[in-house]
């Protein structure tokens, strides 16, 4: 069975505005974009997220992928974007089952744009099995140094989140949105369009610039994922998560400095490339 037609609407990433400085002066900048993209599945209204724009049809794939509403990506056949509308419309091969029930319950989970998950965001968690994976601490600086120098709508308007998946340290595709949770459902997406068969996380490293939740985590162990890293921390409930699905989750990453939360078995540690510790302060 072929893999779903999906529409190429990429909208406009930022939009030009006027501000005024702190020396009164009036001066153009650019500030990201944020529409409202409805999301119909067989005509049926099924959410709306907000979002950049850059890729709607993974987004709304990638969505569809982690809320566990279809278990394959042959079960999609089309999603077509129209931005004149706002409206994302999927047509699945054989309708998705009990849908109704399946999204009764809806969770507003935390972030910015705050994103929609339906049911219990905890459910089934402990079926995931991860696969046997390692990183090197070199790879980790190699994975931060790429996101570094990455050109981004970040770096010229700011106030988005930025995800990318590595596999090792070449990066195999980086996506921003207004939230963290757009930018890991489109990676989502951007995997399972890649062939046939849903490409495998087992070997993938996955990079989030936003803090690391429960349901970042998650979603990263439904993608098959077993190591994130984020230059922000990790909550509460994310870190339980990870404990429980023995997923590595390393957060601070910033230049050289890191802290591996849990999973440290996964790391393989290299202390002498971290440099000369420097004094503790009496």
């Amino acid at each position: 069975m072929s893999l779903p037609f999906l529409t190429q609407a990429r909208a406009p990433l930022t939009c030009a505005v006027a501000a005024v400085n702190e020396y009164g002066e009036q001066q153009p900048i650019s500030i990201p974009a944020e529409r409202a993209l409805t999301v119909y599945v067989d005509k049926r209204e099924l959410v709306t997220l907000m979002t950049l724009g850059a890729h709607p049809e993974l987004l709304v794939l990638g969505f569809l992928r982690n809320q566990r509403l279809v278990q394959s990506v042959q079960e999609v056949e089309s999603i077509t974007v129209d931005w004149e509308v706002g409206a994302a419309a999927v047509k699945t091969r054989q309708g998705i089952s009990d849908i109704e029930a399946r999204t009764a319950k809806r969770v507003v989970t935390t972030g910015c744009g705050q994103g929609s998950v339906f049911g219990d965001l905890m459910a089934d968690v402990d079926k995931l099995v991860l696969p046997a994976a390692s990183l090197m601490q070199s790879q980790l600086y190699g994975i931060v140094n790429a996101i570094r120098l990455q050109e981004s709508t970040y770096k010229s308007a700011g106030s988005v989140h930025g995800c990318a998946l590595f596999q090792g340290e070449e990066m195999l595709v980086f996506v921003e949105d207004v939230g963290r949770h757009n930018a890991i459902d489109t990676i989502a997406g951007w995997m399972w369009m890649q062939a046939s068969q849903a490409m495998a996380g087992d070997d993938k490293v996955f990079y989030t610039t936003g803090r690391l939740t429960s349901e970042m985590v998650i979603k990263s162990a439904q993608m098959g994922v077993p190591i994130v890293v984020s230059r922000s921390g990790i909550t509460q409930m994310g870190h339980e998560v990870a404990q429980r699905l023995g997923l590595c989750t390393i957060g601070r990453a910033t230049n050289k400095r890191f802290l591996c939360y849990s999973g440290a078995d996964r790391l393989q540690l290299q202390p002498e490339l971290a440099g000369t510790r420097l004094p503790v302060a009496a």
